[in-house]
């Protein structure tokens, strides 16, 4: 069985030829012809054939457009397109999740505007702010790492972070207290878990290990598990990590990743998700 991973044409750090070489050396324990692909060795006109395809490709990428192409000229993608346009945007997340009644917080959409406007009054945001309470999260629609994440505890604030977004989406979301700077990935692969962190902060309300963040092994619970693959197949993910809040005695979903850093988790708990991934990739093509 051959396959292509492909991977952005432009991100060059360590983290990720890391996790890159993981896929490699998993690869050859599953018996597959892995090729790693960069989006820019794809770029041709569109319309045109990309000639020879493999029999599949894990899709490490967010371009929506390429992998839409690719399966347009029949590769099966893991994750499909699809899959990652729902993950990429957080308003159309939450969206899916609601339609599939997956727990979240409670969520606002920001209405859209436009770059030579911006949000020139804030009403919407009060209005939303009213009924969230303060402090609450404002979350940009494309991000991550937690970069894009802000924890705003007053209406100065909350006029500052729209003024720092300028015309991106966002979302506004209730602040679950009790998960302050901790939370649950969850990688799941298929229809199981299977690798959990614990990731804590004591200095930030954010848990993300890029951000200073701590972890440890974690055994989820039935309905820990239960949410984090109904996410997953919420989002027609093939794979994904799943971070879930502690939200009194039930749990929420925070974030869905359609291709998650796991060299975290690797090297927490031992479990090395992309032979997971690959396997899974055999049993279903």
């Amino acid at each position: 069985m051959k396959g292509w991973l492909i991977v952005n044409n432009f991100v060059d750090s360590n983290k990720s030829h890391t996790m890159w070489s993981m896929f490699m050396e998993s690869a050859k324990r599953c018996n597959i012809e892995l090729e790693i692909k960069r989006t820019g060795d794809l770029s041709l006109p569109i319309g045109a054939s990309f000639g020879n395809l493999p029999d599949f490709a894990v899709f490490w990428d967010k371009d929506i457009h390429l992998g839409s192409r690719l399966e347009e000229q029949g590769l099966r993608l893991f994750n499909s397109s699809r899959s990652i346009e729902l993950c990429d945007n957080k308003v159309i997340t939450y969206m899916e999740l609601e339609k599939h009644s997956v727990p979240y917080p409670l969520t606002f959409a920001s209405p859209k505007t436009y770059p030579s406007i911006g949000y020139n009054n804030i009403v919407f945001a009060e209005r939303a702010a009213e009924k969230l309470g303060y402090p609450l999260v404002i979350k940009e629609a494309y991000g991550s790492f937690g970069q894009q994440v802000y924890l705003v505890s007053c209406r100065e604030e909350l006029a500052a972070t729209i003024r720092r977004i300028g015309s991106g989406e966002f979302v506004m979301q209730r602040f679950v207290q009790c998960s302050r700077g901790r939370d649950v990935r969850v990688n799941v692969v298929g229809d199981r878990a299977v690798a959990s962190i614990y990731r804590y902060n004591e200095d930030d309300f954010r848990s993300n290990i890029s951000n200073g963040g701590k972890m440890k092994p974690y055994d989820l619970n039935g309905e820990q598990e239960k949410i984090a693959v109904a996410a997953c197949k919420a989002l027609g993910l093939d794979f994904g990590g799943v971070d879930l809040l502690f939200d009194g005695d039930k749990y929420s979903v925070c974030e869905v990743n359609s291709n998650p850093h796991f060299r975290s988790t690797y090297d927490c708990t031992g479990v090395d998700v992309s032979e997971h991934i690959l396997r899974y990739v055999g049993d279903n093509l």
